[in-house]
C-alpha cells in the first residue's frame, strides 16, 4: 500500500476476453527494458517509469473510454505514483473520476478493463471509482485518502475534472489542518512504537519504520497545509537515498519489499555501487536521521501554531505536552531563555564572540527538559565555524559539556539536535568515525553513537556512586570511540580517548584516568562472568589494570552504565552480582587487605549440600528446579521492570567423564535454552568429589520439563543408554528444513593466555545455537582434558563460554597441548 486510497482485491480472471495480457502492447517489455537499463537509475528511472506506464494507462482510459461512448471521466494517480516516483515493485494507487453522469453498467464495464490489465501482468492495484464529490466525502471520513489526494495527478481524459478535485482537495486540507494534523501526527507516532527508529534497525523497514518514506510523506502533507515546514537541508536528499535503497531491494529480490534484510543488505550494496554491507546501513541511517530530525522540529513547529490559534488543550498537548503561554522569556543560563516551550538564545547573545555559547544553550536546555530551537543551534554552528572553540578547551567548555551530558533522558534529544546541524563534530572532529555506524550484534540496541549517548545518560544516574562525576561521565561517552577504527576497539580508544580529554582540558592525571577506563571498560564484565573469582590470578590481573581503588570506583559504575546502555541482554542482578563480587575482591587487593576467603571456602549452601550428600549417597545425579523473577539490576530505572521469570537449575553428580556434555545435551534435548551456567567441583562429602552444575535456563517454547524426566534422561545419557548426539542431529535436521540460514560469523576457539596459575582457560565465542555447549563438552571430553570449572554466559545470540581446564594430572596444559584442544573445540564447532 502507498499512501492514499483504499485496498481492493481484484478478481481471478477478466470478463468477456477483455483487458487481457494484449491489452498490455508493447508496455511490458518496455518496462522490463527500463528496469534492465544501468545508465538510467534513481529519480531518472522513477520517474522514466512512472511516464511509460502514464502512457499505458492513459492509452487504456482513452480507447476504452471512445468505444464505450463515455464521457466525463478521467484517471487520477495518487499516493507515491502521483508523484511520480514509481519504484520497480511499486503498487499502483489509481482513482476512476467521473462526473456522476455515466451510465453505472458502463462504468463498471470501464474500470474492469482499466484494471484487469493491470492484474494480468502481476502488478499490484489500490483502485477506486468516484465522483469528486464523493472522494472529497472519503478523505473526511479517512485521513490516508485524504493524504493520498494531496498528490493526485491527471493521467487522461476530463483534465478539467481532475484539476477541480485536485483544488478541492486542497482547499479541504488547509481547512481541516488544525483537526487533521493532531491526527496525522498520532499516526505517525503509533507507527514508530510499532516499527522502531530506522535508524538503529539491523533490519529496517525503510518506508514504515520511524525516519523513513511514510513520515517523509507526512512531512509534505505538512507543508501542504501552510500552518509548518519542515527543515529543508538535506531532506529531498535524503528522501532520495532512501528511494533508491528501495529500488536497489526491488531489484535484487524481485519482491515488493521495503524491510532491508540482512542477507540481502550485500547484494543492495552492490546495486547501489556502496562499499559494503556496514556503509549502506551507514548512509541509510543518515537518511533516516534527517527525515526523523525534520520531523521533530516540524511537529514542535505545528504546536506552536496551533497554541496560537487557541486550540483546545487536549490536542496541544498531543503535540507537545506543554501548554505554558505564548511570548514569555524566561531566563535559563547566560544568554539562553526559554520561549514557548522552547531553549533559544537571549536577544542580547553573541554567539560569534562566545564560543561556548552552544555547550551553555545545550547544557541549560537538557538540564530544563526542553528542546534547543534550531535557529539557536544553526547560529551557533555558523559562529563556531569562523571561531572554534580553543585548544584545549576553557574550563567553562568542559563544565557545559558535563551538565549536558550529566542531565540524564533529556541529553538525547538535545545531543541529535546538536548532531543533525554538524555541531558535535564540529567539537568533537573524532566523532565523525563513530556517527551513524551500525552494530551488528543484535545484543545492541543502538547505533555506537547513539551507544554512547545513552551510557552517558545510564552514568548521569550513577554519579552519586563516585567521587569524580565528571570523569565517569566523558568516559562513559568516549569509552567505545575506538569502534571507528581498525582492531581492538579498546586499545584505539585509549588513545583517542587520550588525545580527547586532552583537548577538552583536562589535566594529565585525569586524561590518564579517563584512558584507563576506555582501555578497560569491558574488563570488569568479561572477567565476572568468564573468570574464576577464587583463582588469585585473576584478581591479581584486574588490580594490576586498574591501578587505583579510585580508578576501581569509576570502572565499576562505568561498566554498569555500558552495560545498561547495549540492551536488556547485556546486563542483570546475576551479572551485577558478580561484577560487584570482583570488584569488592579487588578493591581489597589494591587497599592490601587480606585476601578474601573463596566463595566455597565456607562450604556449601545447604541446598547445595543436601544436592551433594544425595548424589554422594545415591551415586547418581540429583535435580532440583526452581522457578523465578530476577529483580531489576540495582540502580536500574524502575520502569525497566523484572527480568522475566526464568528457571535455576542445580545438578549433583559424583565425579565421572562426561557428565559436562549428557548434562547439556538432556537440557536441550527437552528445548531448554542456557543463558549461563557454572560448573564447579565441591570438596569430597561422603562416597567421593561431587560435581555442582548451576545452570540458568529457559523453556525456548512452551511448558518447563518435569525435573524427574530430566533426571532420568541424564542417567540414561550417563550410563549410554540415551544417544544424545543422535537424537540432537535428528533435531538440528528437522529444524534446518522449517528455518531460514542464519548468517552468522564462524565460531572462535582461544586460549587466554596468563589466566589462571593452576588451569588453562579455553575461551569459546560462538553464535548460540541448539546443543552448542553439548558440543563444546564433547570435545573437550574428546581431547581427554579434566573441566575443572565452567563460566557460561549468552548475550542475545552469542555465547561466551569460558572452561578452566587441566590434563589428567591436574596441572595447566602445556602451551601446545592447549592449543591442540582449541582447534579441536573449533573444529567440533564448525
Amino acid at each position: 500500500m502507498t499512501d492514499s486510497v483504499e485496498d481492493t482485491t481484484g478478481p481471478a480472471a477478466a470478463p468477456g476476453g477483455d483487458g487481457g495480457p494484449a491489452d498490455g502492447g508493447g508496455y511490458p517489455a518496455a518496462r522490463v527494458r527500463l528496469l534492465q537499463d544501468e545508465q538510467t537509475t534513481g529519480p531518472d528511472r522513477r520517474a522514466a517509469l512512472a511516464r511509460l506506464t502514464d502512457e499505458w494507462l492513459a492509452g487504456l482510459l482513452t480507447r476504452h473510454a471512445t468505444a464505450a461512448g463515455l464521457s466525463g471521466t478521467a484517471l487520477v494517480a495518487v499516493g507515491g505514483y502521483g508523484r511520480g516516483e514509481l519504484s520497480p515493485r511499486s503498487d499502483l494507487d489509481l482513482l476512476l473520476l467521473h462526473d456522476g453522469h455515466a451510465d453505472p453498467r458502463a462504468l463498471a464495464a470501464l474500470a474492469d478493463r482499466l484494471w484487469y490489465p493491470v492484474w494480468d501482468l502481476g502488478m499490484a492495484l489500490d483502485h477506486s471509482v468516484r465522483t469528486p464529490a464523493e472522494a472529497r466525502r472519503a478523505a473526511r471520513d479517512d485521513l490516508k485518502v485524504q493524504l493520498g489526494l494531496l498528490d493526485a495527478r491527471h493521467l487522461a481524459g476530463d483534465a478539467e475534472l481532475s484539476a477541480r478535485l485536485r483544488s478541492a482537495a486542497y482547499a479541504d486540507w488547509r481547512e481541516s489542518a488544525p483537526k487533521r494534523l493532531p491526527e496525522l501526527h498520532a499516526l505517525c507516532q503509533e507507527r514508530a512504537e510499532r516499527q522502531g527508529e530506522l535508524q538503529y534497525l539491523l533490519e529496517p523497514d525503510l518506508k514504515e519504520a520511524r525516519g523513513g518514506l511514510r513520515d517523509a510523506t507526512a512531512l509534505r502533507a505538512v507543508a501542504a497545509s501552510w500552518l509548518a515546514d519542515a527543515p529543508r537541508g538535506g531532506l529531498e536528499a535524503a528522501r532520495t537515498l532512501l528511494l533508491d535503497t528501495r529500488d536497489a531491494l526491488h531489484l535484487t529480490t524481485g519482491r515488493a519489499t521495503d524491510r532491508l534484510s540482512l542477507q540481502e543488505q550485500d547484494q543492495v550494496a552492490a546495486a547501489l555501487g556502496v562499499l559494503d554491507a556496514d556503509a549502506l546501513l551507514r548512509q541509510t541511517y543518515e537518511a533516516a536521521r534527517t527525515v526523523s530530525y525534520a520531523a521533530d522540529v516540524t511537529w514542535r513547529e505545528v504546536g506552536r501554531v496551533l497554541r496560537a490559534r487557541a486550540v483546545k488543550p487536549v490536542l496541544r498537548g498531543l503535540l507537545t505536552g506543554r501548554t505554558a503561554a505564548t511570548g514569555e522569556r524566561s531566563p535559563l543560563a547566560e544568554g539562553v531563555v526559554e520561549l514557548d516551550g522552547e531553549a533559544v538564545l537571549a536577544r542580547t547573545a553573541r554567539p560569534e564572540r562566545d564560543p561556548v555559547l552552544v555547550l551553555r544553550a545545550a547544557a541549560a536546555a537538557a538540564q530544563a527538559g526542553l528542546p534547543l530551537a534550531t535557529a539557536a543551534i544553526r547560529r551557533c554552528a555558523t559562529a563556531l565555524a569562523g571561531r572554534p572553540l580553543p585548544e584545549p578547551w576553557p574550563a567553562e567548555a568542559l563544565e557545559q559539556l558535563v551538565t549536558l551530558l550529566g542531565a540524564g533522558a533529556p541529553t538525547v534529544p538535545v545531543w541529535e539536535a546538536l548532531e543533525a546541524e554538524g555541531v558535535i563534530t564540529r567539537l568533537l572532529p573524532d566523532w565523525e568515525r563513530v556517527r551513524c555506524r551500525p552494530q551488528r550484534n543484535p545484543v545492541h540496541t543502538w547505533t555506537v553513537d547513539r551507544h554512547l549517548v545513552e551510557t552517558a545518560v545510564r552514568a548521569a544516574a550513577l554519579t552519586r556512586r563516585v567521587h569524580r562525576p565528571d570523569l565517569l561521565l566523558v568516559a562513559a561517552l568516549l569509552h567505545d570511540i575506538g569502534k571507528g577504527w581498525p582492531g581492538d576497539h579498546s586499545v584505539a580508544g585509549e588513545t583517542i580517548a587520550r588525545d580527547m580529554a586532552a583537548r577538552l582540558g583536562f589535566d594529565a592525571r585525569d586524561t590518564a584516568v579517563i584512558a584507563t577506563l576506555v582501555r578497560h571498560h569491558l574488563l570488569l564484565v568479561e572477567t565476572a562472568t568468564r573468570r574464576d573469582l577464587d583463582d588469585p590470578e585473576t584478581v591479581g590481573a584486574v588490580a594490576d589494570a586498574v591501578g587505583t581503588t579510585r580508578t576501581l570506583e569509576l570502572l565499576h559504575a562505568l561498566t554498569e552504565a555500558d552495560a545498561l546502555a547495549t540492551g536488556p541482554a547485556a546486563w542483570s542482578a546475576w551479572r551485577g552480582g558478580l561484577v560487584a563480587d570482583l570488584v569488592k575482591r579487588v578493591a581489597a587487593r589494591l587497599a592490601g587487605e587480606p585476601e578474601a576467603e573463596p566463595r566455597g571456602a565456607e562450604g556449601p549452601t545447604a541446598e547445595q549440600e543436601r544436592l551433594a550428600l544425595e548424589a554422594g549417597r545415591t551415586g547418581g545425579p540429583v535435580l532440583a528446579l526452581r522457578t523465578r523473577a530476577e529483580p531489576p539490576a540495582e540502580d536500574a530505572p524502575a520502569a525497566d521492570g523484572p527480568e522475566p521469570v526464568g528457571v535455576e537449575l542445580l545438578i549433583a553428580v559424583p565425579d565421572q567423564p562426561g557428565v559436562l556434555p549428557a548434562a547439556a545435551g538432556v537440557l536441550a534435548l527437552h528445548r531448554l535454552a542456557v543463558r549461563a551456567a557454572d560448573l564447579q567441583l565441591l570438596d569430597p562429602i561422603g562416597d567421593g568429589p561431587v560435581l555442582l552444575l548451576s545452570w540458568r535456563v529457559a523453556a525456548e517454547y512452551g511448558s518447563l520439563p518435569e525435573a524427574d524426566r530430566l533426571r532420568a534422561d541424564l542417567v540414561r545419557a550417563l550410563d549410554g543408554s540415551l544417544d544424545v548426539p543422535a537424537r540432537l542431529a535428528e533435531r538440528e535436521r528437522a529444524y534446518a528444513r522449517r528455518s531460514r540460514a542464519v548468517h552468522a560469523p564462524p565460531p572462535r576457539v582461544t586460549v587466554a593466555a596468563g589466566s589462571s596459575r593452576t588451569a588453562t582457560v579455553i575461551e569459546v565465542r560462538a553464535h548460540d545455537a541448539h546443543g552448542l555447549l553439548h558440543r563444546i563438552g564433547r570435545a573437550l571430553e574428546t581431547a581427554r582434558v579434566a573441566v575443572r570449572s565452567a563460566h557460561i554466559s549468552t548475550l542475545g545470540a552469542d555465547a561466551v563460554d569460558a572452561f578452566y581446564v587441566t590434563s589428567t594430572d591436574g596441572a595447566p596444559l602445556t602451551d601446545a597441548a592447549a592449543h591442540e584442544v582449541a582447534a579441536a573445540v573449533e573444529a567440533a564447532l564448525q
